[in-house]
């Protein structure tokens, strides 16, 4: 069948991202009240997606080089042709399958869910059109068609975070997401416009000619910049500054955690197999670009830090939170962190791996937190809550899986091994120990939090105030639960040490299954066991038995003092960004507005009423003078003109009479000057 299919391919493979977006078009054109018909075109359209996605990996699951389709000539100006195109490789192959299986559920999972809501349909076109820009991003042959498709992720999230518009957080926060963004999206066009004065070309592969190539390589290399950069280095960071927007590293996080104002399928869509996943794609794609040159790389050490940094700080903050989908967000602002890490010490199989494994356990979390919010009427504090495992046993087993593998409980989940390749990567890297550190003190806070939340809303007794009479969710939001759970767990096969096939695909190469491969690494195990053991140790110590009152101070707070408040106001990174950058622009725009006010719109008065006033006077003269002596003119030459044309009768008998008496006027004249 994989032979079958293989001739087709560059064919097909671009009907993986067209349909989705095809369906969002037509979605588009179709009114609110045929939300049913939008929904089954948008489930439709995502599922066939996703059958030439699962049939282009396993035609790329045989170890062999980049497949690079023939690309088509966008358009030219002068003598260069802009290409763009798709390709195919175990990066790509595996994103296109990920994003349209987990996306697919994520479809499902929304019909039950939003079911009730007016804007049905047009709920499902942002949908389609937001997973169809992400297949984009994912199959791209071309830097340009990539950053195409990305600003088009920007703008899907934009409308998905903003789709309860009528309320201001909803707005502020779909407004958030979209200038932040923007700040690493000018970054990035800027190191591709670079890339391309350099080298004439932005697709990644072409024959040897292309920009992830060694030819282009070498001339990025070989160039410099301020300081003695290399213009691959600067290019680099640039990317990483766009990446970094994305996917929420710190300092450009502060969007994500906002951006749970949209409907619970929009944040699991973005946290799992969308948007934030783009920016550490990007880096996965361009990485030749961030390790040109070889040895520690600014790109790849910036990466490293940047990512160590933002998973330490976003697992500390989750602590301290009690909003349950604003805990799950500063989980992913974390895990991207580590897979950050991951690429920045040169493991791009474990950041990649990790990024699937999380699209799974994430997208499981927020869909159980999504089960839980609508079988407790919206409620979404985690200290009113309490007791839940019973009313929502279901749900619970499922929220408990994904919370396993997100805490990396060990060997039956993913989250596990993929947590483990990222810190075994750290801990061989040739920069210093410091991201490592940075990455498992990550890791044990993780435990730590994910556990405090699992016994705030699922032990214990009901708390009074508090939800009352919780139930279990519907079928059609409880299958893709059970789903994603099954791939939380099953992934964790093709990612242990003893059968690393996953690693050694995305490598190119053929994985061998090696029995004593654990005795090795057996060290970072127990490290890992640790880690884990002292999160869930702590959490329970501290949580086991909250408090019934639901507005009773937490457990910890007290333990920490004036460190809670700042952990709960996420370390004052909005305060300072209020203060240091949206005040003063307002306090400048302010005074421009007064300015305006003040001067410019009495000025402008002041030369509308002078340009009336001549207007007035050039009329008065216009009419009074010019215009009457003209008309005075023409009605002379008129009367004139009329007495004229009366005397032009067309009669021969009056010519005639005139004519005679003329000459008897002449006549009489002449005899009387005769006689004289």
């Amino acid at each position: 069948m994989v032979e079958t299919l293989t001739p087709h391919l560059p064919n097909l493979l671009w009907w993986v991202p067209l349909l989705p977006l095809i369906a969002g078009g037509i979605i588009a054109l179709l009114p609110d009240k045929h939300g049913r018909i939008a929904s089954k075109l948008a489930i439709g359209a995502l599922f066939v997606s996703c059958l030439i996605a699962l049939a282009a990996l396993a035609c790329s699951l045989t170890p062999k080089e980049v497949e690079a389709f023939a690309p088509v000539t966008w358009f030219t100006f002068g003598d260069v042709a802009l290409k763009v195109g798709l390709l195919l490789d175990p990066l790509s192959a595996s994103m296109a399958a990920m994003v349209t299986f987990v996306a697919l559920w994520i479809f499902i999972y929304s019909t039950g869910y939003m079911a009730d809501e007016k804007r049905f349909g047009r709920f499902f076109g942002f949908l389609s059109m937001f997973c169809g820009a992400m297949l984009m991003v994912v199959l791209s042959n071309s830097l340009l068609l990539l950053f195409m498709a990305w600003e088009l992720v920007g703008l899907a999230s934009y409308l998905l975070i903003g789709f309860y518009f009528e309320k201001p957080s909803a707005a502020a926060a779909a407004q958030k997401a979209f200038i932040t963004t923007r700040v690493g999206d000018m970054a990035f066009f800027l190191g591709m416009i670079w890339l391309y004065s350099q080298t004439g070309t932005l697709l990644f592969y072409d024959g040897g000619n292309g920009l992830l190539e060694s030819g282009a390589l070498a001339s990025l290399a070989g160039a410099t910049t301020v300081g003695g950069l290399s213009v691959s280095a600067a290019a680099g960071l640039l990317l990483l500054v766009g990446a970094m927007g994305k996917s929420g590293q710190v300092p450009l996080h502060t969007w994500l955690p906002d951006a749970m104002e949209g409907p619970t399928p929009v944040s699991a869509l973005i946290h799992a197999a969308t948007m934030v996943a783009a920016g550490v794609f990007m880096v996965a794609r361009t990485h030749p670009i961030f390790a040109n040159g070889g040895g520690l790389t600014v790109p790849l050490t910036a990466c490293a830090w940047v990512g160590g940094i933002t998973a330490l700080y976003a697992a500390l903050v989750a602590m301290a939170q009690t909003d349950f989908k604003r805990i799950l967000a500063y989980s992913t602002v974390s895990q991207l962190g580590f897979m950050m890490v991951a690429l920045g010490t040169g493991g791009v199989a474990a950041g990649m791996l990790h990024l699937i494994c999380h699209a799974f356990f994430k997208a499981l979390l927020f869909l159980s937190a999504g089960s839980v919010i609508h079988g407790c009427h919206g409620e979404q504090d985690i200290r009113k809550m309490g007791g839940l495992s019973k009313p929502m046993r279901r749900t619970f087993i499922a929220y408990a899986i994904g919370m396993m593998a997100l805490s990396g409980f060990p060997f039956l989940f993913s989250g596990f091994w993929s947590k483990e390749g990222i810190l075994h990567s750290a801990q061989t890297w040739a920069g210093g120990y410091g991201p490592f550190l940075l990455a498992a003190s990550a890791a044990l806070l993780t435990a730590f939090y994910m556990t405090r939340q699992a016994l705030l809303v699922f032990f214990g007794e009901p708390r009074k105030p508090g939800v009352h009479h919780p139930h279990e969710s519907p079928s059609v939001m409880l299958i893709p639960l059970y789903v994603l759970a099954a791939g939380a767990v099953l992934l964790s096969l093709i990612a242990t040490p003893i059968w690393p096939w996953f690693e050694k695909w995305i490598e190119g190469e053929s994985a061998v299954f090696d029995g004593g491969a654990l005795s090795h690494g057996l060290g970072l195990i127990a490290l890992s066991l640790g880690i884990v053991t002292v999160g869930v140790g702590a959490s329970w110590m501290i949580y086991r038995k909250p408090s019934e009152n639901s507005n009773a101070p937490d457990p910890l707070a007290g333990k920490l003092g004036p460190l809670w408040n700042f952990l709960e106001r996420a370390m004052g990174f909005d305060a300072l960004y209020e203060k240091a950058i949206i005040g003063p622009l307002a306090f400048f725009a302010g005074g421009v507005d007064m300015l305006e006010r003040m001067l410019f719109v009495p000025l402008m008065g002041m030369a509308e009423g002078l340009i009336k006033g001549f207007g007035r006077l050039t009329g008065a003269t216009d009419e009074s003078g010019i215009n009457r002596g003209f008309n005075s003119l023409c009605s002379g030459l008129k009367q004139r003109a009329s007495s004229a044309s009366r005397s032009q009768s067309g009669r021969p008998q009056a010519y005639l009479r005139s004519i005679g008496l003329g000459m008897s006027v002449l006549l009489i004249l002449y005899f009387w000057l005769s006689a004289r």
